[in-house]
């Protein structure tokens, strides 16, 4: 059965790029724009790994991993910080990763294979 990865992220250039590159790459994966979305897909869903950008409609990227983390089905998923963001490696300390945009694929793909789930 594929790993199942849940993009995270308000560009709907950027999902469109990391979910290709995902599948591309063997996961399946699912998408949300904001972290309310976010939520409910994770809880429906149960991802092995989740990619959060920081900057979120409605809600900072932090407050979504404090709330995800409440959560006892999802709060051992490991989280893959990716944003333009300066200091985005303070921002979800519990966070197996933190990546600043533009992001080599290379490096975020060996990142997800040594922490998926």
């Amino acid at each position: 059965m594929k790993k199942k990865i849940l993009v995270i992220d308000d560009d709907p250039k950027i999902v469109e790029y990391l979910v290709a590159l995902f599948e591309d790459n063997g996961y399946e994966t699912r998408s949300a724009g904001t972290a309310q979305e976010a939520l409910e897909i994770a809880k429906k869903e149960i991802p092995d790994l989740i990619t959060l950008d920081l900057e979120l409609p409605g809600e900072w990227g932090p407050r979504f991993y404090r709330k995800m983390s409440q959560d006892p089905a999802l709060k051992n998923t490991p989280v893959v910080v990716i944003s333009g963001l300066s200091g985005n490696e303070y921002a979800v300390g519990k966070a197996v990763a933190s990546i600043t945009k533009p992001f080599d694929n290379n490096e975020l793909l060996k990142i997800v294979k040594e922490n998926i789930r």
